[in-house]
This record gives structure tokens, C-alpha cells and sequence, in this order.
């Protein structure tokens, strides 16, 4: 089912999930929403869900790894390399379903390794890099009560609006 994407100002949003104890059906079900809800949206267009996101706070997210869409059950961060610096003209401006319209260049590892459980229970130890290093770490920080504004704060950096096609800096939300 399609479920409605929880917005910032949402308490949900900023509570610690709970770790998976068994996937059960109850668990299936709420992998089968999330990934329809991020299949389906398109304005903005989605790379990763949270089951926070949905307002389940559970550590489960979904997430496109190229054209596969994944699913990452209790994940732990094994190790995070951080990558070379970027100019800013080569930054790619990080966004979220729950915050959607705003945006910001967070500079976040280039590689992440991670420990996690497949939908089949299967336990899995994976590397990602570039992008989809990017969309796990910013999936788990939803999982943790974390909203990349928090990070952009941290690294003081700016936020800017989408408004009418154009980017605009505004002051933080």
C-alpha cells in the first residue's frame, strides 16, 4: 500500500527505531509499503525510504542500488571512508521525501561498509560507494532520528529552495 511520507515537524522523525526482531508478515508488509510508497513518488522522485518515513519506527529501509531496488534490515555501519574533497561545482545537492523541496551539499564517506539483514533474513556484509554510499547514510541517519538538515548544520553549510526551477538559499527550516 502506498502510504502518505511523514514530514519534518513530525515527532516520528526524530525518535531512535527499534531493531527488527524477526521478519514476520507484519514486517513484510511494512517492506511491500515502502518500497510501493518510494516506487510511486515522483515529485520529487525517490532513491531511498525509511519505515520512520511512514511513521513505523523500525530499522528498515528500501533503497535503489542502481535499477535494484534493496532492502536493509538492522543495519550496522561497519566502517565509512571518507573520499577525497570535492569542489563544490562537483557536489550533488542531497535532498529527502520528508523535507521535500529543500536541499543542500553534504559531504558525506565516499565508501560505507555495512552488516544488515536481506528480507530473507539473510545476514549480508556489504560495501557501497559514491551515490548509494550516500543513500545509506542518509537512510540510516532516519533510523537514528537524524534529518540531513542536522547534518548540514553540523558541517555548516547552506540550504536552498526549490522554487520555480531555481535554487534558492534559505535560512534553515
Amino acid at each position: 500500500m502506498i502510504r502518505k511520507v511523514v514530514q519534518a515537524g513530525d515527532p516520528r522523525l526524530r525518535k531512535v527505531s527499534k531493531p527488527v526482531g524477526k521478519i514476520d508478515k507484519k514486517i513484510k508488509l511494512l517492506i511491500a509499503d515502502l518500497k510501493e510508497t518510494l516506487r510511486a513518488h515522483r515529485n520529487p522522485e525517490g532513491v531511498g525510504l525509511a519505515a520512520p518515513q511512514i511513521g513505523k519506527n523500525l530499522r528498515v529501509f528500501v533503497m535503489l542500488d542502481g535499477k535494484e531496488l534493496k532492502t536493509v534490515v538492522n543495519p550496522e555501519i561497519i566502517s565509512v571512508t571518507k573520499g577525497k574533497s570535492k569542489d563544490k561545482e562537483d557536489e550533488a545537492l542531497e535532498g529527502c521525501l520528508s523535507v521535500p523541496d529543500y536541499y543542500g551539499p553534504l559531504t558525506r564517506g565516499e565508501t560505507v561498509k555495512i552488516k544488515y539483514l536481506n528480507e530473507d533474513e539473510k545476514e549480508i556484509i556489504e560495501t557501497f560507494r559514491n551515490f548509494p554510499a550516500q543513500i545509506v547514510q542518509h537512510e540510516i541517519d532516519h533510523l537514528n532520528g537524524f534529518l540531513f538538515i542536522d547534518r548540514l548544520l553540523e558541517q555548516k553549510r547552506p540550504l536552498y529552495q526549490i522554487k520555480d526551477g531555481e535554487a534558492e538559499e534559505v535560512d534553515f527550516i
